[in-house]
C-alpha cells in the first residue's frame, strides 16, 4: 500500500508539472485547471475541455463554482481517441450529440471531494456519480487503482472546488434505466427543504435530524440545499432517541459536538441519486450485499437485503423514494455510526 501511495504521489507531481502555475494567493477551480492544462507544452485535456464546452452549460458552471465540492476522473486526449475509435465515432459526432455527451461527462464526476487516500480506501466499493442511478466501481489491483476498467494514471490534482484524478480510458455509462412515475414527477424542494417540510407536518419525524443539520458544519446545510445529487438515509426522531440513549448522551451534548455531529451526518449521505429500485438491486446483486461510499471520506456503508427488508449497516429502511431537486431520501429506523479511527 505504501508503494501505491508513492506511485500516486509521483504521478500527481508529473500531472501538476504540466499545468501552468497560478499565483500563490489564487485558488484555481477545476475548470481553470483543465483550461490551463490545454495551454501547456504537452496538452492532455483538449477533448475534455471541448466536451465540457459543448455539453449542458451546467457542467461548466459546476466545475467553475468555487464552492462546489466534486471529484473528476479526467480522461486524457489519448483516452478519448481510443474511445472514439472503439465506438466508431469522430470527435465532432460526439460533441454534436449533447444527450450522450451529458451522460458521459456526468459519469466522470462524483459529488464530494475524494483524494487518493480516500479512493484507495474504497477498494471493492461503489461510488455515486452525477449520472443518476449509475455508480462507479473502485478496485485496487496490486499497485493500480481502477475506476471500472480504467486505471488512475495521476492522482490528487487539487483545486479550490475539489480534486482531479487522471484516468487512462473514458468511462462509458450504462444504459439508462426506465424511470418510474414517481421518479418522473418533478420535485420542487431540495433535500434540506424536504426535511424542514417534514418537521412541519402533522406527524413530524425529523426534528432531531433538522437540528443536527443546523448545528453541524455549515457545509452540510449548504450541500443538502444547493448541491448534489445525494442519497440521504434519514434517521427518524425515534432512531436518534435510541442512539442517544445507547451512547449515554443528551441531544444537547451531541449538538454541541460539531466535529462528531458533522461526521455522523456525512456518514448518512451517499454521493449520487439512487432510487429504492436501484438500492434493492445493488443489495441483492451479491450474497453479502454491496459497500457504497459516503460523504465521510474513505468510509462506506454496507447495503444488504434478506429478500424482505433492505438494511444500511444495521438500520432497516422503512420508507423510500422521497425525491428532491438534488437527490432522494430513504428513511431508516436507526442512526448509523461511522467507524472509529
Amino acid at each position: 500500500m505504501k508503494k501505491l501511495f508513492v506511485i500516486l504521489s509521483v504521478l500527481a507531481l508529473f500531472a501538476l508539472a504540466a499545468v501552468p502555475s497560478f499565483a500563490q494567493d489564487e485558488e484555481p477551480t477545476i475548470a481553470e485547471l483543465v483550461v490551463a492544462s490545454t495551454e501547456a507544452e504537452a496538452p492532455e485535456f483538449t477533448v475534455l475541455l471541448a466536451a465540457v464546452g459543448a455539453a449542458d452549460p451546467g457542467f461548466l458552471e459546476l466545475l467553475s463554482d468555487p464552492n462546489a465540492n466534486v471529484t473528476v476522473f479526467a480522461p486524457t486526449d489519448a483516452a478519448f481517441t481510443a474511445a472514439l475509435e472503439a465506438l466508431g465515432l469522430t470527435a465532432e459526432e460526439l460533441l454534436a450529440d449533447t444527450e450522450t455527451l451529458n451522460r458521459v461527462l456526468a459519469y466522470h464526476v462524483v459529488p464530494g471531494a475524494y483524494d487518493a487516500a480516500s479512493v484507495v480506501a474504497l477498494d471493492g466499493a461503489l461510488i455515486g456519480t452525477y449520472l443518476n442511478e449509475s455508480p462507479l466501481t473502485i478496485s485496487v489491483e496490486g499497485d493500480a487503482v481502477m475506476v471500472n476498467e480504467s486505471t488512475v494514471a495521476a492522482a490528487d490534482v487539487m483545486a479550490s472546488n475539489g480534486v482531479v484524478h487522471v484516468i487512462d480510458s473514458v468511462l462509458l455509462p450504462p444504459e439508462s434505466m426506465e424511470m418510474s412515475d414517481d421518479m418522473m414527477a418533478e420535485p420542487t424542494m431540495s433535500i434540506a427543504e424536504t426535511v424542514v417540510a417534514a418537521t412541519e407536518s402533522d406527524a413530524p419525524q425529523f426534528a432531531t435530524l433538522l437540528a443536527a443539520v443546523a448545528a453541524a458544519d455549515p457545509i452540510v446545510l449548504d450541500s443538502l440545499t444547493n448541491y448534489g445529487p445525494y442519497t440521504v438515509f434519514a434517521p427518524t426522531d425515534e432512531a436518534f432517541a435510541a442512539a442517544l440513549e445507547a451512547l449515554g448522551l443528551t441531544a444537547e451534548e451531541l449538538l454541541a459536538d460539531t466535529e462528531t455531529l458533522t461526521a455522523i451526518l456525512a456518514y448518512h449521505v451517499v454521493p449520487g441519486k439512487f432510487s429504492a429500485e436501484t438500492v434493492v438491486a445493488a443489495a441483492g446483486s451479491m450474497d453479502e450485499g454491496v459497500n457504497v461510499a459516503t460523504l465521510l471520506s474513505g468510509t462506506t456503508v454496507s447495503i444488504t437485503t434478506d429478500g424482505t427488508n433492505v438494511y444500511v449497516n444495521d438500520a432497516t429502511v422503512i420508507a423510500t423514494d422521497v425525491f428532491a431537486t438534488n437527490g432522494v431520501i430513504h428513511v431508516i429506523d436507526a442512526v448509523i455510526l461511522p467507524p472509529m479511527e
